[in-house]
């Protein structure tokens, strides 16, 4: 029998892939229409809902919650399995450099605190939960995220411009392969926990190590420059979402990496993308 899944945000940036990877994978795939769709009746009949609806920041603190305890019911009723895409916010400033699933969360930020409570309601509900952890993600199109809007929006120009220390490792996640993760989870849920985090390595970059990648992609020579937060500031006081992207300005500057073993005692034969490849395909 072919399996189902429920996509929410599927035309979003992780929705979008994961809708593209479980079709590739000949599962059956519902997209859910916020706007006109019962999320209880739509998810009646589905094997697995795929929560990739992400409220913008601003919004995060009514919204998040509202729609996890939709969900929640959803896959109550449902008997369906959650897989989520988590991220880094959970942990905070003062979280070690290397981040697993045993990392305590311990963020005092708002947004760092939305997350960890979305996750801390996913944990004690009564259905099973898959959150498939990951770091900034690089897409195939550009769709607004750090990579596209900042450091490469000017490549252009011969420039790379980077949001904090060059020098400071950082977590990014190629979003067709965690995509592909996604489903390779689905299909082993059978075997799985209630509650299952799952770091996703992808790739440990510091800032210099992606300008040499894109250096070599590009074909180019990069001028390498800072990111002023100058103007994000200014704007703080009266644009809510200027004020949280200064708030999570600390990742770029705080050495951070994700711990994948658990992901490759789950799916030891995952092939990710080369790096150079994820590029390629992202410019």
């Amino acid at each position: 029998m072919t399996q189902q899944v429920l996509i929410l945000g599927g035309s979003g940036r992780f929705g979008r892939n994961a809708t593209q990877a479980f079709q590739a994978a000949g599962w059956k795939v519902h997209q859910y229409n916020r706007s006109t769709d019962d999320l209880t009746r739509a998810a009646k009949g589905m094997d697995v809902i795929v929560n990739g609806m992400n409220p913008s920041y601003e919004h995060w603190q009514k919204q998040v919650p509202q729609l996890t305890a939709q969900v929640i019911a959803a896959a109550k009723v449902s008997n369906s399995t959650v897989i989520i895409p988590g991220n880094v916010y959970n942990f905070g400033v003062d979280a070690p450099e290397r981040l697993s699933q045993s990392t305590p969360h311990t963020a005092r930020n708002p947004l760092g605190r939305v997350r960890t409570q979305m996750e801390a309601a996913y944990r004690a509900a009564d259905v099973q939960v898959i959150i498939l952890r990951a770091g900034d993600f690089i897409d195939t199109v550009p769709t607004g995220i750090w990579f596209d809007r900042f450091l490469v929006g000017k490549l252009g120009k011969g420039i790379f411009t980077y949001p904090g220390r060059m020098d400071a490792m950082h977590a990014w996640a190629y979003l067709p392969d965690m995509a592909r993760a996604v489903v390779a989870l689905a299909n082993k849920r059978d075997e799985l926990a209630q509650f299952e985090d799952v770091p996703f390595s992808g790739f440990s970059l510091t800032g210099e190590d992606m300008a040499q990648a894109l250096e070599a992609v590009s074909g180019q020579k990069l001028t390498r420059k800072r990111m002023s937060y100058l103007p994000l500031k200014m704007l703080a006081p009266f644009w809510k979402l200027m004020r949280h992207l200064v708030e999570m300005s600390y990742l770029w500057n705080k050495p951070h990496f994700l711990d994948g073993a658990r992901f490759d005692e789950l799916v030891p034969d995952f092939k990710p993308t080369p790096l150079h490849e994820a590029l390629k395909a992202a410019l």
